[in-house]
């Protein structure tokens, strides 16, 4: 059987919660650590965009998080992190579409080096995690009582708080505590890179 291969940075949310999807499905990979700002040539011949994660099946190469996640569900469909149903499934889109956009698409100000540009992505992040809140009350997981691909971009999100410098308050225990049932699974615990261990001591 061929391996799969993950060109993946060790401490990239994007690339985390592609390795938590593969994981949940038990898939053997082979994963190329690709730390943010250096090259690999193998990787630029696959992707001109040098970028992170970067998937390769063969002779099909995908470079987006979330096609890839997809195409992986889809490809692979035991057990099935999109719901069956078409109209939850389309909820489950707009869910990830949310979070796409108003949680991952703050990081990258989250990291800059303007301090007035960071700290607003830093409050505008952790008000969209407290809204969140309403979609895991009375759930085990977010939107529902199963697992989906929605959790799996959740928990690299919730994982990296300290890094983020994100204190969430009192009021955001159910969602702290969602947060640890993602980090108990399997797919997690057995796919953090060596520097995302590390972000659980900080």
């Amino acid at each position: 059987m061929h391996t799969m291969t993950l060109y993946s940075d060790p401490n990239c949310a994007q690339s985390h919660r592609v390795r938590i999807v593969l994981g949940e499905k038990d898939l053997v990979f082979n994963v190329v650590n690709v730390p943010s700002g250096e090259n690999n040539e193998d990787l630029i011949a696959l992707n001109p965009n040098n970028s992170t994660p970067t998937f390769v099946d063969r002779n099909l190469v995908l470079y987006e998080s979330r096609v890839i996640m997809e195409y992986l569900d889809e490809r692979f469909p035991h057990p099935p992190l999109m719901p069956v149903d078409p109209v939850i499934r389309a909820k489950t889109r707009m869910v990830l579409h949310y979070i796409e956009k108003d949680l991952y698409g703050l990081l990258e100000d989250l990291k800059s080096s303007g301090e007035k540009k960071s700290n607003a992505a830093r409050e505008k992040l952790k008000e969209n995690l407290m809204l969140s809140l309403d979609f895991i009350q009375g759930k085990k997981f977010f939107l529902s009582d199963d697992f989906s691909i929605i959790d799996c971009s959740m928990a690299p999100i919730l994982w990296r708080l300290s890094e983020y410098k994100i204190t969430l308050p009192k009021s955001a225990n159910p969602l702290l505590k969602y947060a640890d049932r993602l980090f108990e699974r399997h797919s997690f615990i057995e796919n953090l890179s060596e520097e995302e261990e590390e972000l659980g001591n900080i």
